[in-house]
């Protein structure tokens, strides 16, 4: 699956963060010492780095990060982090790939701003962190702002460098995309410009809804189907329904509540009335899924199906649905510029 689920997907990178935390802590001076792996990340900080002064001092949901100079080497363990980091002008030298993208900068949204420079990918999507590759790195700062680590793995990172976990009073992967960015410039001395970037994209959305008042009162959900019979309604906290109600639509309460404090509501056939919206985004690994959707019997009772207000997109060919799960201040021009056609039809 192309997203990083609180659930059961969720629990499991958990784990396996905790238990490669657990055996970094044993052998952490040995591994920073006597590594010899090769550094063959990106610069470290792209030309429009220079800012503030530092040290910073960041709040975040584990308490306040204290970073006393311009970073140098950063990390970016959370699925999306690199995103904000390389808007504010930094190249991370080690990422997480989400959707095992070759080469990792290929997105439309970031190639200019990684130019030319390929990071350190240090794990897939919910597979954890080589933390061998991590400790050669010698980070000097880690984002963790979109990863769900525990106060546990918080702990431990810290032992490596400064650590910016999750935004401050939100559940992990719920904070809305200004926090991140938000996060990420007063980390990096860079409040200005991720005030300039914020403010940018707010006038983006708000020219959309102004120019497409129709949608406004409507309901639209994003949706999924990871297997036959198995459906995923992404609530209103989740960034690709949070990208549709930005638009001026409304994500239904229903599907939020039933999401509870997972960021997707799960269901069998037997729940696809919950998608009966007035706009229906799908967004599937690769284009197999689309036909077996529209073939389920109870799913061809839709009304949003019968009158064709569904609408089948994938993550990466073309990658829409990627700049939607993404939903960064780097990503979000290119789904205004693709979406907002595609949801006028």
């Amino acid at each position: 699956m192309p997203y990083l689920r609180k659930t059961r997907a969720g629990a499991r990178r958990t784990r396996r963060l905790t238990a490669a935390l657990a055996a970094l802590t044993l052998g952490l001076s040995l591994a920073a010492c006597g590594s010899g792996a090769k550094d063959d990340g990106p610069a470290p900080a792209g030309p429009n780095a220079a800012g503030g002064s530092f040290p910073v001092t960041v709040e975040h949901s584990f308490g306040t990060t204290e970073i006393r100079k311009r970073p140098e080497r950063i990390v970016t363990i959370g699925l999306s982090d690199h995103e904000p980091v390389l808007a504010l002008g930094y190249r991370p030298v080690g990422v997480v790939d989400w959707f095992q993208r070759k080469p990792f900068t290929d997105w439309p949204w970031t190639q200019a701003a990684w130019a030319g420079a390929e990071p350190t990918v240090l794990g897939l999507r919910e597979d954890g962190v080589d933390f061998e590759k991590l400790v050669s790195l010698k980070p000097d700062l880690i984002f963790a702002m979109y990863a769900g680590v525990t106060k546990e793995n918080y702990d431990r990172l810290s032992k490596l460098a400064p650590v910016v976990a999750q935004p401050k009073g939100f559940d992990p992967y719920a904070a809305p995309w200004q926090e991140y960015t938000r996060l990420a410039g007063k980390a990096l001395a860079q409040d200005a410009k991720a005030k300039e970037l914020i403010d940018g994209m707010q006038a983006r959305f708000a020219k959309v809804r102004q120019d497409n008042p129709q949608w406004r009162g409507k309901t639209a959900v994003a949706a999924d189907s990871f297997k036959a019979g198995t459906y995923s309604a992404f609530q209103k906290g989740d960034p690709k329904s949070a990208f549709l109600a930005e638009l001026g639509f409304t994500v239904p309460e229903n599907i939020t509540r039933a999401a509870g404090k997972s960021n997707v509501a799960e269901f069998g056939s037997e729940g696809l009335n919950m998608l009966e919206v007035d706009r229906l985004v799908w967004l599937t690994t690769g284009k197999e899924p689309h036909e077996r959707i529209r073939n389920d019997r109870v799913y061809k009772e839709l009304k949003v199906a019968r009158e064709g207000r569904d609408l089948f997109l994938t993550y990466q060919d073309p990658p829409i649905g990627a700049a939607l799960s993404f939903n960064t201040v780097l990503s979000i021009p290119y789904a205004i510029d693709q979406m907002t056609p595609l949801l006028k039809k």
